[in-house]
């Protein structure tokens, strides 16, 4: 294991979610984004003028595309919705698993063609051995791509679209799979990319690089961890919060991560042990990022 870098980042907001994720980043507006699943909320900051918004939803979402500037694209338990970015009006123009009330939505992206990938899994603990999925949506056509899967995150893609990353958090076999960069549809069978089953924590949320380097949250420990394209291990950040979950680089210069946290399950021991729990932070990495890509409607 590589030596543990030094906290480095900053606390971007101090509200205390009970499972922040999904965070994403508009360079033109300067705008974060991510979810307070659970909460069913919509958070948005403003990182020029430090506006903070709460937007309240209808459903547990946890993934947020850019479509053009008065759209976005939100991944609910329900399916994809169009959100109007000025009223807040949501619609329905995807439906994914409706007859799965016990089910939600959970990690996802958008590849550089501008389809998503993102997956399900059920709210709570019961029954989650292989009951999620990973889908391929593009201009409203879906295409189930891996079944069988309990804790859906881990999802990236090379900035040449040539490459898309997954793991099944429950075996922490991080894969990676050859890619149409026209589509981001697979290619080939996925293979390992590494191995985590004998490492603590869990592979969560992750973000690749300008470079091809892949930077994870790394759920129970606290830490980034940065992959090079080979799946070596090349370096580790630490946050204050146990249980990270996922990272979104922001910056007009996207050479930042926000990175969300989470306080689910802690009892009030355990809270009072890990303060910071639900925070979100602003962690400097020096390496330059690529921007989310456009969800193509």
């Amino acid at each position: 294991m590589v030596e543990l870098t030094g906290y480095n980042g900053r606390i971007l907001d101090q509200t205390s979610l009970y499972h922040g994720e999904g965070p994403t980043y508009d360079p033109i507006t300067d705008t974060a984004w991510w979810f307070s699943i659970f909460d069913c909320q919509l958070h948005e900051l403003n990182l020029s003028t430090g506006r903070k918004v709460v937007h309240t939803l209808p459903f547990m979402a946890s993934v947020l595309a850019r479509i053009d500037d008065a759209r976005q694209l939100i991944v609910s338990e329900h399916g994809l919705h169009v959100r109007d970015v000025a009223t807040g009006a949501l619609e329905l123009v995807t439906p994914i698993e409706q007859d799965k009330p016990h089910m939600r939505s959970n990690d996802g992206r958008c590849h550089p063609s501008g389809a998503l990938w993102f997956g399900t899994m059920t709210k709570h603990g019961e029954g989650r051995k292989g009951a999620g999925a990973i889908y391929h949506v593009l201009q409203g056509k879906v295409t189930l791509l891996y079944p069988e899967i309990s804790i859906p995150n881990g999802i990236c893609f090379s900035p040449d679209g040539s490459t898309g990353y997954f793991v099944d958090t429950m075996d922490n076999l991080y894969k990676k799979v050859t890619l149409d960069p026209a589509t981001g549809l697979p290619t080939g069978e996925p293979t390992l990319f590494s191995d985590e089953s004998g490492e603590a924590g869990g592979v969560d949320g992750s973000v690749c690089a300008a470079d091809g380097s892949i930077f994870n949250a790394r759920w129970g420990v606290g830490e980034i961890q940065h992959y090079a394209p080979d799946g070596r291990k090349i370096a580790r950040y630490k946050l204050p919060p146990k249980q990270t979950t996922c990272p979104a680089f922001i910056g007009k210069e996207a050479n930042r991560l926000l990175v969300t946290t989470a306080r689910e399950n802690l009892s009030l021991e355990e809270w009072q042990a890990d303060p910071e729990a639900g925070y979100t932070y602003s962690l400097d990495i020096g390496i330059k990022g690529v921007f989310d890509a456009a969800y193509r409607l």
